[in-house]
């Protein structure tokens, strides 16, 4: 397979972290915000359905079978959200007991995406309205150290770690939130190449740091604390995502000439399925991706090909994402499209 096409992974959908059941009590994970989603306007496409059911994606027969069907359509590396939050780690399930201990698990690649942004009531549907936050995303250097020596002996050195130039990448969410925990910038800068001196003392060549960009950003920041390339998480992040599909890869596009004309770091081109978030919600919440069809998801995948193709490094290409369903934005099928967006990846990279 020519390119790398990497689906974003959000591991809420178990019941086996404890701490989700603040969240979601029936313990089937965020699967409760979506079996219980409602349309909410005339022509509202919810409520939607798995077709492949509520399943535990923290099982590895379950992980099994999503590892078939994603490189079966050309889906070939997940990024995985995870998360650390009051002095130790957040919803790895899916990863340690789905990916890590699926037999097939040699088909694919992963990364890891460390969402490192505040936890506040989003996730649960009778709070979601309420502005409080539950659990700080920052941490001080001793936490620092901690998590480091976690991602590298747990993750980084396991041979199916997605790396490039042999450096395995790690993706950080919220800048700014890593700075504010660590002190500052020059904090920063020496906690991230701290990082890269451990990784080199456990036999890897350092860490590629990829960054999730945000806007505003002072991009000179960036360069300084050395991240080595760039991406975005989801269109939302940029544009008015309340609106035409269509309408939105026009701004895509402007967004990704715009990274060329400045050339502060190497970008992954990134494409979003959708945006919707009601399922989060109990009233209305605005903001709703319109005609984000199959046929339009094809024309941002071809999109991002063209791009990948014009420029130099790994053919690598991000969507949001395998399976954000109470952000209607997955590749997983449903009752419908069905198969739609994954035979769009299939026809665009295989």
């Amino acid at each position: 397979m020519k390119y790398d096409v990497a689906a974003y992974v959000w591991p809420s959908y178990t019941g086996d972290e404890p701490r989700t059941r603040i969240f979601w009590p029936d313990g089937i994970g965020e699967w409760q915000s979506v079996k219980n989603a409602r349309g909410k306007f005339p022509g509202h496409t919810w409520p939607r359905k798995p077709v492949w059911g509520y399943v535990n994606e923290a099982e590895s027969k379950v992980m099994e079978m999503q590892i078939d069907q994603a490189v079966s359509h050309g889906v070939n590396v997940f990024i995985y959200d995870w998360y650390w939050y009051d002095r130790r780690p957040f919803l790895e399930n899916c990863l340690n007991d789905g990916f890590l201990k699926a037999g097939n698990n040699n088909k694919m690649k992963f990364y890891i995406m460390w969402a490192n942004h505040n936890a506040d009531y989003l996730w649960d549907v009778r709070n979601s309205h309420i502005d409080c936050m539950i659990w700080d995303g920052a941490v001080d250097f001793p936490e620092f150290k901690k998590i480091t020596n976690r991602l590298i002996n747990k993750y980084f050195l396991h041979p199916q770690y997605y790396r490039i130039e042999g450096k395995p990448v790690l993706s950080i969410f919220d800048t700014d939130t890593l700075v504010r925990g660590l002190g500052g910038v020059a904090e920063t800068k020496a906690a991230l190449d701290w990082m890269r001196n451990r990784a080199m003392e456990a036999g890897l060549p350092g860490v590629h740091f990829q960054y999730i960009m945000r806007k505003p950003a002072d991009m000179d920041v960036i360069v300084e604390l050395g991240y080595d390339s760039m991406t975005h998480y989801q269109f939302a992040m940029f544009t008015d995502i309340d609106r035409d599909y269509t309408e939105i890869l026009k701004d895509v596009k402007k967004e990704w000439d715009s990274i060329d004309e400045e050339g502060y770091l190497p970008y992954y081109p990134s494409i979003s399925l959708g945006w919707d978030n009601n399922p989060r919600f109990i009233d209305f919440k605005p903001g709703v991706t319109k005609n984000n069809t199959p046929e339009n998801i094809e024309k941002a995948l071809q999109m991002a090909k063209e791009y990948s193709d014009s420029h130099a490094g790994p053919p690598l290409i991000i969507i949001n994402s395998w399976n954000e369903w109470t952000e209607t934005s997955y590749l997983q099928p449903d009752d419908l499209y069905g198969y739609g967006y994954l035979e769009a990846v299939r026809r665009t990279f295989l």
